[in-house]
């Protein structure tokens, strides 16, 4: 099968970037021809493009022009298709760089849209409000009173949304990363929707817990993820475990904040800043972790953090929204806390991290539910048959034709 992958970056840098390289490996090893078609733009600075296929694309104030209308994106896709007349197209992320525009060229080939985030319904793709609580509101006028859009970045976004609204149906399914995703999508008018758990790398087992005990996050350092409230748990029960660590990985706007914050608990020497780290480099760091947290304040699609922990066999504590009860089993696998509750938060870490026994069978418990329900075999099996359905259930009738200037239906 040809298949054709295509999403707004091409580095190994986020989590959709490095499950679509993964997605892609993963296909080739199964013997099928496969291609990314990503922008040239790049999250992390001398990161190295991947993609088989470029376009322009910007991290500068021209995307929020570009990620609207980008007609590099049209014309490279354009003759992307032609060059590799695909069998199956496999979108991901597309409305931060490729734009709607690339629509129209999907018309006559079976093709998925696997929501990553919830762009698909929401601006930012958070549906998160500044004061970080759950948007319940339409995408619209609400989008600029609520604060979350200036108002020349609104006009802009809602010409991207009326774009979409428009040439949605040249998806012939959406994919979400999660049943809870499934539900807001649903809600707001989105089918047919499958859902396909992200894959994650399957690895050896970390080496036996010694002391100190040790907690790691990692992650984007944002208001979302809610690392100031994983820095006011560790002030807590610091006085009890005078010997903890925390390992932070990730870099983000919030990160001086974050810092101040920590000297401000005086926990400062309790902390590791790792920055941002290659993900080998990763989970050798976070070998030594007890626990890894995962202290979101939104329903975060899914949590590759989460499923990495267990793979690496380590206990992790999320909080009890999105995707994450899908995830961590509340007391076999790790716990689930409210989100923004620091004293539940700091009542589970002290939990696991006064009893190393507890943290050793949540680890290994973790790590068999990563290796059953979210390998990355898993996922591109699961991906494979999603695109033969696809080529099962395209109309026959509709006698579609390769031709010199593109795909010509008869």
């Amino acid at each position: 099968m040809k298949i054709l992958l295509l999403n707004d970056y091409g580095t190994a840098t986020g989590g959709a970037e490095l499950q679509m390289l993964s997605l892609r490996q993963g296909l080739r090893d199964r013997g099928h021809e496969v291609r990314l078609f990503s922008s040239r733009a790049s999250l992390v600075a001398e990161s190295p493009l991947l993609s088989d296929y470029h376009c322009f694309g910007s991290t500068s104030r021209l995307q929020v022009l570009s990620q609207t209308i980008n007609p590099s994106a049209y014309f490279q896709l354009q003759s992307a298709l032609q060059d590799f007349q695909p069998d199956v197209v496999h979108v991901r992320m597309f409305m931060w760089q490729l734009s709607p525009l690339i629509l129209p060229l999907l018309k006559t080939v079976p093709c998925l849209y696997q929501t990553a985030v919830y762009k698909a319904i929401c601006p930012l793709g958070t549906k998160v409000l500044p004061d970080g609580k759950a948007c319940q509101s339409v995408a619209g006028i609400a989008c600029w009173r609520s604060g979350c859009l200036t108002p020349q970045s609104w006009a802009v976004l809602m010409l991207q949304r009326q774009l979409w609204q428009r040439w949605r149906d040249r998806f012939d399914l959406v994919v979400a990363l999660s049943h809870g995703m499934k539900r807001q999508l649903e809600a707001e008018g989105m089918q047919p929707i499958e859902v396909v758990y992200n894959g994650v790398p399957e690895r050896s087992m970390r080496p036996p817990l010694s002391h100190p005990p040790t907690i790691a996050y990692a992650g984007r350092l944002v208001p979302e993820k809610g690392v100031d409230i994983l820095l006011r748990s560790l002030a807590r029960i610091q006085p009890h475990l005078p010997a903890v660590r925390l390992l932070i990985a990730g870099r983000g706007p919030e990160e001086k904040q974050l810092q101040q914050l920590a000297r401000s608990l005086g926990i400062s020497d309790r902390i590791t800043w790792l920055g941002h780290l290659p993900r080998s480099e990763m989970e050798r760091q976070f070998e030594a972790a007890w626990v890894q947290v995962v202290p979101s304040r939104w329903e975060e699609p899914f949590g590759n953090v989460s499923t990495e922990a267990m793979m690496r066999g380590t206990a992790a504590i999320v909080s009890g929204v999105g995707a994450q009860p899908e995830i961590v089993e509340d007391g076999i696998t790790g716990f689930l806390v409210p989100p923004g509750d620091v004293e539940a938060l700091a009542n589970k870490l002290l939990e696991v991290l006064k009893n190393v026994a507890l943290a050793e069978s949540m680890g290994q418990a973790g790590r068999q539910r990563a290796i059953q329900f979210f390998s990355e075999d898993r996922r591109t099996e699961r991906f494979l048959e999603l695109y033969r359905q696809l080529q099962e259930r395209y109309s026959p009738s509709a006698r579609i034709e390769r031709s010199p200037v593109g795909w010509v239906e008869r």
